[in-house]
């Protein structure tokens, strides 16, 4: 636990257990939600091969992960580790632009 409190610049072991729980939940929570987005864009795996399918939800699955990331973890308190972190991985994608401050 200690060397995940050094590396995410946290102090107490609380807040250690609520981010793993914050991952925890939020993967869970972004693959449910992508089920009725499938649903409604007409994506079956009957009508398509397995494999499509699952690729397609996959990369459906991410775009909602790193939206409910930073909701998640506010209701547990961790609004700003996980707002650090979306915008570390993101910058990391190639997309920090996003985040650029247009403060000329």
């Amino acid at each position: 636990m200690e060397k995940l409190k050094k590396r995410w610049g946290i102090k107490s072991n609380w807040s250690v257990i609520a981010i793993i729980i914050v991952f925890a939940i939020n993967g869970s929570f972004s693959a449910w939600v992508a089920k009725p987005i499938t649903e409604f864009l007409g994506l079956h795996p009957t009508g398509l091969h397995p494999l499509l399918y699952w690729f397609l939800r996959i990369i459906l699955i991410f775009p909602i992960y790193q939206i409910t990331l930073p909701i998640v973890g506010w209701l547990f308190g961790q609004f700003r580790f996980f707002w650090s972190f979306e915008k570390r991985f993101l910058t990391r994608l190639g997309l920090g632009f996003l985040f650029k401050n247009s403060s000329k």
